[in-house]
């Protein structure tokens, strides 16, 4: 039996890169084209020198400030009866980080995603929680609404929980009870499943990343401009032990404005990569005024990265503000394709890969404008 726990924000503290031993991996184990490596000097070169990883989003990022719960109807979620609100007090956890010295972060509107091994191979792995049963959450909500808390409710994980599949694993600082993980303070255990071509579950999971060459489609920003994305094919060993935000025309409500019905548009965005320019600082009111006025402020939200490797982040509905609420800084920004001299590999192919072929060397004024023909 285990007890519930407090969730943990803490994550991985900052690490680089290394372009030699991602580019090694790749060569001995994926077998990505001599002509993918020759073709693509800045994808093993300057570009991967700078691919700084920041801390992981394995875990629920706790709110930047306290929060309280207001019996009304959630701007985020559908059929949830209460919202979930940022009080003006700034929360310890992150005081005690230095918050106010952290790397602000656009928060992205998305799925999350992970790049790990599977069967030897770097692999793109989607967000799986693993929740409790109809009778478990029962009593757990019923525990919840007598303590106003869900700290000393105990758990049966091997009978209380849904059954995932025999490749899931518990994410990165879940803790464990006498070898079972435990979940957090929501009654869920934060995990991974490796996405598979076949499962249609995750078809834009698939449509994002090239088994056969180990590449996956990635929008960053871009290294030699300002205020410039790139989107790009990246060895998956580049992308190992990060977590990405899988965006796009069939996620979340499309927030970005990203391709059509006719012609899908998914992409990968590491968590971290897009900075927010002169962010505002941590306080209550000057935050609400940002997101109200600033132009830099047509974000979901922020996640600040701390030097000890702690996250925390504020959405807008933690504001009572709307989202999304007109064009988005993300999808305004202007974007270049720079697939050039990828292999006949992805030519030859159905994805979206062989569709961004066509457009590859292509600047577009926004990246909601880069839409594919079929």
């Amino acid at each position: 039996m285990i007890p519930a726990e407090e969730e943990s924000g803490r994550h991985a503290a900052f690490t680089f890169c290394s372009k030699k031993r991602s580019v090694t991996r790749l060569n001995s184990s994926s077998g990505l084209p001599k002509a993918f490596r020759r073709l693509h000097p800045g994808v093993f070169g300057r570009q991967a020198d700078t691919m700084r990883r920041l801390g992981s989003v394995q875990q629920k990022v706790p709110c930047v400030f306290l929060t309280d719960v207001r019996e009304e109807a959630s701007r985020k979620r559908d059929c949830q009866p209460f919202q979930v609100i940022a009080t003006e007090c700034v929360n310890p956890v992150a005081l005690e980080a230095s918050v106010h010295c952290a790397l602000a972060t656009e928060k992205l509107d998305g799925t999350c995603c992970y790049v790990t091994l599977y069967k030897g191979q770097p692999h793109l792995w989607a967000r799986l929680d693993r929740k409790p049963n109809k009778q478990a959450e029962k009593r757990f909500k019923k525990y919840q609404h007598a303590h106003k808390s869900s700290k000393g409710f105990i758990w049966n994980v091997e009978e209380d929980f849904k059954t995932v599949p025999d490749a899931w694993i518990p994410a990165h600082g879940v803790k464990h009870h006498n070898g079972h993980p435990v979940p957090d303070e929501h009654g869920h255990i934060p995990g991974w499943v490796p996405v598979e071509k076949d499962n249609k579950q995750y078809c834009w999971h698939s449509s994002v990343v090239e088994p056969e060459l180990g590449a996956a489609l990635v929008l960053r920003p871009a290294p030699d401009e300002d205020d410039l994305l790139e989107l790009a094919a990246l060895p998956m060993a580049d992308l190992q032990e990060q977590t990405l935000e899988l965006i796009g025309t069939n996620v979340n409500g499309n927030p970005y404005g990203l391709g059509s019905k006719k012609q899908p548009f998914h992409c990968l965005v590491p968590h971290g990569s897009v900075r927010v320019r002169d962010p505002p600082p941590v306080d209550f009111r000057q935050l609400t005024s940002w997101f109200q006025e600033s132009p830099e402020g047509r974000v979901e939200g922020i996640v600040w990265h701390c030097n000890d490797g702690m996250l925390v982040k504020i959405h807008r509905h933690h504001l009572g503000l709307r989202w999304p609420d007109g064009d988005t800084r993300l999808g305004s920004t202007p974007v270049v394709v720079r697939l050039d001299g990828t292999p006949d590999a992805f030519s030859d192919s159905k994805d979206l890969l062989a569709s961004l072929v066509a457009v590859k060397g292509r600047r577009f004024r926004r990246l909601q404008d880069v839409h594919l023909e079929p």
